[in-house]
């Protein structure tokens, strides 16, 4: 197969939607209302696709949303319609996904016979649900909120709506496009705690001879000032891979990508809190400029009695906890969102195994 040119994946979705699958599904006059998307997992849906992507989970698809009764009566049809009838390849990319030989993962390969399609036919309750563990259809409570990983919302939220004859996608990513204003202050306040509870061990690993301990605590401060830095820009962080390029899109990332990029290339620790305390400071006057709580002083200081600079980012958490007004997210323990207390992708990657670890920490 000759590679065709690259088409970025939302663009090609769009593409095959309205040439490839819109034309089949007005032909077979099913009656039915529907919606038409490309949400969820994959590269292509946050923007950052390149050619790399296409060898694998990448390619045309999208969802077919129906009402509930509608998917009953007539999902199955649509389905086995578009495997029919589909082109082989559109656009030069086969509309065929094969196997890859590990579980669940699919690769665009050409066929003879019926394509094996990736358009998702589904129900928005059922589709959100299994994407983030609640219907945002309805309610979302602050346990949704918090069980719910950045990067699963950053997925609902991007991508693109090519046709909403349904009239609930679009409500459902209004809802969903960013926090409750005092859960905003509640999740930076808990950024902000995470900070504070680490930004002294450089110095003190470095102070011992550990400089490679330095560094590592020095990599986990940049990465949790990044992950600051898009919640204050109101971004939801998406995870390892993506992070550095999600914030080269902040507001920040212009001034602060040489001051963090200095700080993981430093080679001794009075270096590395050099620059790490070029960024705490920038990043506390982004804070002040939010105007969220009363102004704090943005100068780093020493750690106490200790000879290691610091901006006691516990400073911050405490501005922005006073100003939280809601009674469910003020009595909350500084621990956030279960991104901000799991690391691990295994449970991250599961609604199910958030919620209840979320649910595990909330209950009295």
């Amino acid at each position: 197969m000759t590679t065709p040119s690259f088409i970025p994946g939302l663009e090609l979705s769009r593409r095959f939607y309205c040439e490839a699958v819109r034309p089949l599904l007005d032909e077979a006059a099913l009656g039915v209302t529907y919606s038409a998307a490309r949400l969820g997992s994959g590269s292509e849906v946050l923007g950052f696709d390149t050619a790399r992507s296409a060898d694998h989970e990448w390619g045309p698809r999208l969802q077919i949303f129906l009402h509930s009764q509608d998917l009953t009566r007539h999902g199955a049809r649509i389905t086995a319609l578009l495997s029919e009838r589909l082109p082989k390849t559109f656009r030069g990319y086969p509309t065929h996904f094969a196997p890859a030989g590990e579980a669940d993962i699919r690769v665009m390969r050409t066929t003879d016979g019926p394509v094996h399609h990736r358009v998702e036919v589904t129900d928005p309750g059922a589709w959100f649900t299994a994407q983030l563990g609640f219907d945002p259809r309805t309610d979302i409570t602050v346990a949704d909120w918090l069980a719910t990983p950045t990067q699963l919302l950053a997925e609902v939220t991007a991508g693109a709506v090519f046709h909403d004859g349904l009239g609930q996608l679009a409500p459902v990513r209004a809802n969903l496009d960013w926090y409750p204003h005092d859960l905003w202050l509640y999740l930076l306040a808990c950024q902000w705690q995470r900070i504070s509870q680490e930004e002294a061990f450089v110095g003190r690993c470095g102070e011992v001879g550990d400089e490679l301990g330095s560094a590592v605590v020095a990599a986990r401060l940049v990465r949790d000032l990044m992950r600051l830095c898009l919640l204050m820009d109101r971004r939801y962080p998406p995870y390892s891979k993506w992070l550095g390029s999600a914030f080269a899109r902040t507001a920040q990332a212009p001034a602060l990508t040489p001051v963090l990029t200095a700080a993981l290339a430093a080679t001794d620790w009075h270096t590395r809190e050099h620059h790490l305390a070029r960024a705490y400071e920038a990043v506390a006057v982004t804070h002040n400029q939010l105007g969220l709580t009363d102004p704090v002083d943005p100068a780093t200081r020493p750690y106490h009695t200790r000879p290691f600079q610091v901006l006691h980012a516990e400073r911050f958490t405490a501005a922005l906890r006073v100003r939280i007004t809601a009674p469910d997210i003020s009595s909350l323990p500084t621990i956030g969102t279960v991104d901000q207390f799991i690391d691990s992708t295994d449970v991250l990657s599961h609604p199910e195994l958030t919620h209840a670890a979320t649910n595990g920490l909330l209950s009295p």
